[in-house]
């Protein structure tokens, strides 16, 4: 009989509706219109990353390319989630249907995976740049700096496949969502059977996807470190650790929310913890990119200026 009424109720469970921020419920009003400056902000700032590194031929440089693969990788991640965020934040959001969650499920997984590894990428480049410089431009070929992109994005397309394949296997007995978009262990919780097996999947593949990139980063930085200090020069020193500093912002804050919200045991889920840190990496992270290193790297500022300085005498 119980399994008679597991099966009625996956057959009759063909949308979800999302709970998101349902504990801030007298704030909505307020979070939208904060989540709404930051994701216009976010927009903008990538946008103009993508095109200022497209339109000024000094950008381009395997570390803008891959910096602006990272802003058009953010841009779409953004897109994917907030819209439906806000809209349920003003009480106009629909319910989504299991091909729908799926979908921005898998488009989510692909998309946070490929920023992890283009990072890793960024994290080689400037490895190269500061250890190996009479070599770089041989060694960071187009050719390379395609395959490293594209090995980042085959990556994500992977893991999402074999995640999304996973969890919309399971059968679903109710229909909330306890989160504002389809993240993959609260669309799970939402499963009539055990989900132990799913469990270790997921945490095996965030192990993989965080913590060997994140690995690999680290070992890049304390090669790049113990090479900076052999410089003889404090200007030298300097110049080599300014061009570091907006990436390794980027990283620790990027594996850093990845790690808290995905390595985490599943025992020590709280909701409205698993909010905020989703929160921040769908949305404050995102945004950290554009303005770290528009506003830290002195090559991106100069080219806006030029390009604005242009664009002012053209009008």
């Amino acid at each position: 009989m119980c399994d008679l009424m597991k099966k009625e109720n996956h057959s009759l469970v063909s949308v979800f509706i999302f709970q998101g921020f349902s504990s801030f419920h007298e704030h909505k009003l307020t979070l939208f219109v904060v989540f709404l400056t930051l994701y216009i902000f976010t927009l903008a700032g990538n946008v103009i990353i993508v095109g200022i590194i497209s339109i000024d031929h000094h950008l381009h440089t395997p570390m803008y390319f891959f910096l602006s693969m990272l802003s058009g990788s953010e841009t779409v991640y953004t897109l994917v989630i907030i819209p439906r965020m806000l809209f349920n934040l003003i009480g106009l959001s629909q319910p989504i249907s299991l091909a729908g969650c799926a979908t921005q499920m898998f488009f989510f997984i692909t998309l946070a995976i490929n920023n992890c590894f283009l990072l890793t990428a960024m994290g080689y480049d400037r490895y190269v740049a500061i250890c190996n410089p009479l070599r770089y431009s041989v060694i960071m070929s187009k050719r390379v700096c395609m395959q490293l992109v594209w090995g980042a994005c085959s990556i994500g397309l992977i893991v999402a496949m074999t995640q999304v394949s996973a969890v919309f296997r399971l059968p679903f007995c109710t229909t909330k969502v306890p989160h504002f978009f389809c993240d993959i262990r609260p669309v799970m919780k939402l499963s009539c059977i055990d989900t132990t097996v799913n469990e270790i999947l997921t945490m095996i593949i965030s192990v993989l996807v965080i913590l060997i990139p994140m690995g690999l980063v680290f070992i890049s930085y304390i090669l790049i470190i113990s090479t900076i200090l052999k410089i003889a020069s404090a200007e030298g020193r300097k110049k080599a650790f300014a061009t570091c500093a907006s990436h390794i912002t980027v990283v620790i804050v990027h594996y850093g929310c990845a790690s808290i919200a995905y390595l985490k045991p599943k025992s020590e889920n709280n909701l409205d913890q698993d909010q905020l840190i989703s929160v921040t990496y769908t949305v404050v992270t995102p945004l950290l990119n554009p303005v770290v290193y528009s506003l830290r790297n002195k090559e991106v500022k100069d080219a806006l200026c030029k390009a604005i300085g242009k664009k002012t005498v053209t009008e």
